[in-house]
C-alpha cells in the first residue's frame, strides 16, 4: 500500500505543475495556454493510440462524437481556460485551493447517482470547507497588488469556482455515459478523449489565428518557454502523472485514493510559495488546514457510509484510469 501511497504523492507533484505554469506564462492569453497544452497532449496521445486507431473509430457511433466533444470542451480546454484565468487575476493559491474542493463537489453533485449521504454528516465538513474559502478569500483580497484591482480578483476566485463547477459536471457525465456504455475500456475511452481534445484544440486555435482583429504588434514573448513548458506539462501532467496515478489506484483502497487527490492542491501550493519566494501567510495557512480537514472528513463521511463511487474525484486528464475503473467505468479522464 505505501508503493500506492507514494506514488499518488508523485501524481500529485505532477498535477500541481497545472497551476504554474499558467503563472509562469502570464504573457499569454488561457486560450493560447489551453490550446497549447492540449495541442501537445493531443499529438502524444494520437502517438500512443496509433496502432489501434482505425478499428476504435470504426467502432464510434454519432452519441460518442457528441460524448467526445462535450467532454473534452467541459473536463479539458474550458476547464483550464477557466482555471489559467483563477491564476491570471488571483493568484495559485486561491485557486488551487477552490479547485481542491472537487472531492466534496463531485460527491455531493452525484449523491442521486451513489445514494444519498444526509447532509446532516456533512455539515460540519462544509462548515470547515467554507471558513477555508472565506480565510482564502479575504486573504487575497487583502493583499492584492497596487496594480489588482478588485473586479479583477472577484473575476479570477469566479472563474477558479467555474472551473470547479465545470470539471465537475464533467465528471459525472463522462461517469453516467461509460456507465450506458460497457462497449469502451477505460484505456480506449481515455486514449479517445485525448485525441479528441487535441483536435479540438487545433480548431479553436485555428480559428482564433484565422478570425482574430489585426492588432499593433504585442510585446514580444518567449514561444520557446511556452511550448517547452506545455510539451512538459502534457508529459508530465497528462501521461506520467495519469500513469502513477493508475498505479495509486491499484494499490489503494478506493475510499483511501479520495484523500491522496489532495496532494495535487498541496504540490500547487508549495510551487505557488516556491515561485513567489514567500511562505504562506496566516490566512492562506489556516485556508490550507481548514479546506484539507474539511475534505478529508468528508472523503472519511462517504467511506463510513460504504459510497465508494463518489470518492474518485480523478484529475481533469487521467488516461486509462483503470484506478477509477477499480470500479468498472465509473470515471475516467
Amino acid at each position: 500500500m505505501w508503493i500506492g501511497v507514494l506514488c499518488g504523492l508523485l501524481a500529485g507533484a505532477m498535477w500541481g505543475l497545472v497551476f504554474i505554469v499558467p503563472e509562469m506564462l502570464g504573457a499569454f492569453s488561457p486560450l493560447e495556454l489551453a490550446v497549447g497544452r492540449y495541442l501537445a497532449y493531443g499529438a502524444m496521445a494520437f502517438a500512443l493510440l496509433l496502432p489501434r486507431l482505425k478499428p476504435l473509430l470504426a467502432t464510434l457511433v454519432p452519441a460518442d462524437y457528441a460524448a467526445l466533444l462535450r467532454h473534452a470542451l467541459a473536463g479539458n480546454i474550458v476547464y483550464y481556460m477557466l482555471l489559467a484565468t483563477g491564476v491570471k487575476y488571483a493568484g495559485v493559491a486561491p485557486t488551487s485551493l477552490i479547485i481542491g474542493m472537487l472531492p466534496v463537489v463531485v460527491t455531493l453533485m452525484g449523491r442521486k447517482d451513489h445514494g444519498a449521504l444526509p447532509l446532516a454528516r456533512l455539515a460540519l465538513p462544509l462548515l470547515l470547507v467554507a471558513a477555508g474559502i472565506a480565510c482564502i478569500n479575504v486573504d487575497t483580497f487583502m493583499h492584492a497588488g497596487p496594480k489588482a484591482s478588485l473586479h479583477d480578483i472577484a473575476l479570477g476566485v469566479a472563474c477558479a469556482a467555474g472551473a470547479l463547477l465545470c470539471w465537475s459536471w464533467y465528471a459525472l457525465d463522462n461517469a453516467r455515459y461509460l456507465k450506458r456504455n460497457p462497449q469502451f475500456s477505460s484505456a480506449q475511452w481515455s486514449a479517445l478523449y485525448g485525441l479528441s481534445t487535441g483536435a479540438i484544440a487545433l480548431l479553436v486555435g485555428l480559428g482564433a489565428w484565422l478570425f482574430s482583429d489585426a492588432a499593433p504588434a504585442a510585446p514580444v514573448r518567449d514561444w520557446t518557454l511556452f511550448w517547452t513548458c506545455n510539451a512538459l506539462l502534457a508529459l508530465g501532467a497528462s501521461v506520467i502523472g495519469n500513469q502513477l496515478w493508475n498505479v495509486a489506484s491499484r494499490r489503494v483502497p478506493v475510499t483511501l485514493s479520495g484523500q491522496l487527490i489532495l496532494f495535487e492542491t498541496l504540490f500547487a501550493l508549495l510551487y505557488g510559495f516556491v515561485y513567489r519566494g514567500l511562505g504562506p501567510r496566516p490566512l492562506e495557512l489556516a485556508a490550507i488546514v481548514l479546506l484539507v480537514s474539511g475534505v478529508t472528513w468528508s472523503v472519511r463521511a462517504h467511506a463510513g457510509q460504504g459510497d465508494e463511487s463518489a470518492l474518485q474525484p480523478l484529475d481533469p486528464d487521467l488516461v486509462e484510469s483503470d484506478g477509477m475503473a477499480g470500479a468498472a467505468h465509473r470515471h475516467q479522464s
